[in-house]
């Protein structure tokens, strides 16, 4: 696999490099890490790149999904690199993050669910494959940084069941980890480890990282018991054979990562925000086309959603679709979408597709019968105003924070509703619309966890604007309105005069929906 990758590298270093070196420890690396070195000069047998195996795409093997330059879809190794750079820029000298990817979960047995990458350390390293490290270190004597690697070693006979994997040698090769042989380089680093490596040595070498270390940042967490030893290495409490990150950590000055990370990833990249906007039009035209049907079950209707993303130009679903007919629109979270569909009710279908890790998160209510009575289209036009109120106040001049949109949300149904005969008085509100009107999106469907949502919009930041009513069957509502659940959603990013509206693609005008079935 070594001498693939060299062989490749010069093939590269031909035909497609595109970047430069810029001095430092790493190379303005496109489309794949070009490492000027001992590497480069070692003559090996040509080797076609299409013949060389990943653990997730490049371009070279894969050029149907990604772009020259481009480490994940839609955004480039650069990006990554300078990603890295940001989270060094706010770290103490001396000081390094550790970051953990996921492991694979398992449903039962040996059925495992499909994996999902946690997302900071995809967001800083590109790498898509589970049982990995990243450790980003600052310099003791200037701005540059080191960025280590921990990955899965090749193993063909593991490959042979799992699929492939990258290898330690594509960690520097192609995700430009660091590989310092250099002695003055070294220098530059307290660290006493100088390259990436293979994961199973990721225990002796966590001791010698930490130690050298001014302060960690970390978010590494506890694992579930059923965890492999790859978490477990990672747990508060671990057996006796493996030193876990908490026993390492114990005397060292010891900071969340969180905090840091959200300040970073909160404002999204022009890349960024083009993959989101593939995945709210693809997903948005899967709406409509959805809207264009006759339905009789949910799960029938959860299917065709499903299938559309992916058929639209979606990797997956960005979170288990909430596909509710009447009264089961009600509950915040359905997600069994398992009755039927009854002519004369509503469906509130909540679903999204992911392109590049990176999510949409659309709702959209209906008629079943393709026409709404006049109670459904009236509840539904109070909170369409609503919606539209709210994602115009969706931009930085306006200085509008989320809670405070919010508020104008609930002020505007609040008077929506006493108009349509709602006794709004007491809890009423809190009743009728009991969550927030929106959250941050991004890698995640509620992206930058625990970020307040106090302060002004800034220009790059993309939320969700998602009013509902869910109006229970009892004789304190309006007899017309009982057993109702309209909700309105769509992905929106945050611009400087004006939103951008990432879902426009899903229809949600009255007439236009009745038009789909005339």
């Amino acid at each position: 696999m070594r001498h693939g990758i060299c062989a490749l590298l010069r093939h590269w270093s031909s035909t497609s490099r595109t970047g430069t070196w810029t001095g430092g420890l790493r190379p303005t690396a496109l489309p794949v890490s070009f490492r000027p070195g001992p590497l480069q000069s070692r003559l090996y047998a040509a080797v076609s790149a299409a013949d060389l195996q990943f653990g997730q795409p490049v371009h070279e093997t894969h050029p149907h999904l990604l772009q020259p330059g481009e480490l994940t879809p839609g955004i480039s190794a650069l990006e990554y690199a300078q990603r890295r750079t940001k989270l060094a820029s706010k770290l103490p000298k001396n000081g390094i993050a550790i970051l953990a990817a996921s492991d694979v979960k398992y449903r039962s047995g040996a059925v495992f669910y499909d994996f999902h990458q946690d997302s900071d350390f995809f967001y800083l390293t590109g790498f898509n494959e589970p049982e990995a490290v990243a450790v980003i270190g600052k310099s003791t004597v200037n701005d540059d940084h080191s960025f280590h690697l921990y990955v899965r070693a090749k193993d063909p006979k593991a490959e042979q069941w799992e699929g492939s994997r990258s290898g330690v040698q594509a960690a520097v090769d192609v995700f430009n980890a660091d590989e310092v042989r250099d002695s003055a380089l070294s220098k530059m680093f307290s660290l006493k480890v100088s390259q990436s490596g293979d994961i199973k040595d990721i225990g002796k070498q966590l001791s010698r990282i930490i130690s050298d270390a001014s302060e960690v940042f970390t978010d590494a967490s506890p694992p579930r018991p059923s965890a492999s030893a790859f978490s477990r290495l990672f747990a508060t409490k671990t057996p006796p054979d493996v030193q876990g990150l908490a026993t390492l950590l114990d005397q060292k000055s010891v900071k969340p990562l969180r905090n840091v990370l959200n300040e970073i990833r909160n404002i999204k990249s022009d890349a960024e925000i083009s993959n989101m906007r593939k995945a709210g039009q693809a997903s948005g035209r899967a709406f409509t086309e959805a809207m264009r049907q006759a339905w009789t079950a949910e799960k029938d209707l959860t299917a065709f959603l499903e299938y559309k993303f992916k058929r639209n130009g979606c990797d997956t679903s960005a979170y288990v679709p909430v596909v509710a007919g009447g009264k089961n629109a009600s509950q915040i979270h359905y997600v069994r979408n398992d009755d039927v569909l009854l002519e004369g009710d509503l469906v509130l279908a909540d679903a999204g597709g992911e392109y590049g890790n990176y999510i949409t998160d659309i709702t959209r209510t209906w008629p079943i019968s393709g026409t709404f009575t006049a109670p459904q289209k009236d509840l539904y036009n109070a909170i369409l105003a609503t919606q539209r109120t709210c994602i115009a106040l969706c931009r930085a001049d306006a200085s509008n924070s989320l809670d405070k949109i919010h508020q104008i949300a609930e002020a505007s149904l609040k008077d929506s509703l006493a108009r349509l005969g709602f006794d709004m008085s007491g809890n009423a509100l809190e009743t009728l619309f009991p969550h927030h009107l929106g959250h941050y999106i991004g890698l995640d469907v509620h992206d930058t966890p625990g970020q307040s949502r106090k302060h002004p919009l800034q220009a790059g930041q993309c939320v969700t604007v998602e009013p509902g009513i869910y109006v229970p069957d009892t004789d304190r509502w309006p007899a017309a309105f009982r057993g109702m659940g309209i909700r309105i959603e769509d992905s929106v990013c945050v611009q400087e005069e004006h939103p951008l509206v990432l879902s426009t693609e899903a229809v949600k005008e009255v007439d236009d929906i009745e038009a789909l079935r005339a």
